[in-house]
């Protein structure tokens, strides 16, 4: 008896809350709360669009941003520095590579002149030194 209760409790929320979705979803379209056509439909009615003074909020999007890392367990070095205004994407990067050197690259887009970008390697390449192979030793055992 408790689960059939407990069934119908269920049932009738899911109803509720799908009337509500329902009601709350007529009313963001501004069709009033029938489904007739005698509210009107956007021409000052009740629930309808205003016909009234339109303003259009489009801004060019603005935005900067700057990260750095450096992180000496790791060897993990670099920094990024990045701003938008309007169509024109200016920024730089750079990061320490495996070699020792510093990689550093300055670019911009725009729909004029496409993706450029100017790369630079400052520094000059250390290459770690080979691994010592190690005669095996034999530990005792007879081959």
């Amino acid at each position: 008896m408790g689960f059939k209760y407990c069934l119908l409790v269920i049932s009738i929320l899911i109803c509720v809350s799908m009337a509500a979705a329902e009601y709350r979803h007529a009313r963001d379209y501004g069709h009033g709360s029938g489904h007739g056509h005698s509210q009107g439909h956007g021409y000052g009615g009740h629930g309808g669009h205003n016909q009234g003074h339109h303003v259009d909020y489009y801004a060019p999007p603005h935005y900067t941003y700057e990260y750095k890392v450096h992180d000496s367990h790791t060897g993990d070095v670099k920094s990024a520095h990045e701003t938008r205004e309007g169509d024109v994407v200016k920024g730089f990067y750079s990061l320490a590579e495996a070699d020792g050197t510093i990689r550093e690259v300055h670019y911009t887009a725009d729909h004029k002149n496409g993706f450029n970008a100017e790369v630079k390697k400052i520094g000059h390449a250390h290459h770690a030194p080979a691994p010592k192979q190690h005669a095996p030793s034999q530990h005792g055992y007879q081959f």
